[in-house]
């Protein structure tokens, strides 16, 4: 396999989703809500679905409401397959 570290060259590139913080109250961890919009397969009207996601945050730098960049990681723990990128906005 391609050198891990530069994701820009893997086969298979890692998923890279925005979202926003929703909690940190936990030690190195985020919950960030990631929407998405979908087409209804019968109604065809625009819906949107939220999805949560587990985030590994190692320095606890995001805070609840601030916009982040996650990507795909392997797992780190039951619950955790992501990791923090970047936080693109703080929260006001």
């Amino acid at each position: 396999m391609t050198d891990s570290t530069n994701d820009t060259t893997r086969e298979n590139p890692r998923k890279v989703r925005e979202g926003i913080v929703v909690s940190d109250k936990m030690a190195s961890t985020l919950v960030v809500a990631v929407n998405e919009r979908v087409s209804h397969p019968r109604y065809n009207k625009t819906v949107q679905r939220t999805k949560k996601l587990y985030v590994h945050d190692e320095k606890n730098e995001a805070k609840i409401g601030d916009k982040v960049r996650v990507q795909e990681t392997r797992p780190l723990s039951k619950l955790k397959r992501w990791r923090l990128t970047e936080i693109v906005e703080r929260a006001r």
